[in-house]
């Protein structure tokens, strides 16, 4: 099952790494700041539409995205 924390962190791991503030990608998404936010948190998970969104506004291709997630997942993974 997929973890909504590993998700969030992931982005915004992602996001901070390229310098971006949650105001600038949830923009460039067209999704809410507290949207975001709840996601980074693991409070949500983001449906496909807005995962392709977020990845893209990160300049990111969603594959890359979530090929990171994967990753984080198998690290954590017991």
């Amino acid at each position: 099952m997929l973890d909504a924390k590993i998700v969030g962190q992931a982005i915004q791991r992602v996001r901070e790494k390229k310098g971006m503030s949650q105001e600038l990608v949830s923009g460039l998404a067209g999704i809410g700041r507290t949207h975001l936010s709840a996601i980074e948190r693991g409070e949500r998970k983001p449906t496909l539409e807005t995962f392709y969104r977020i990845a893209l506004a990160m300049n990111l291709q969603p594959w890359k995205l979530m090929q990171i997630i994967e990753e984080e997942t198998e690290t954590t993974s017991p």
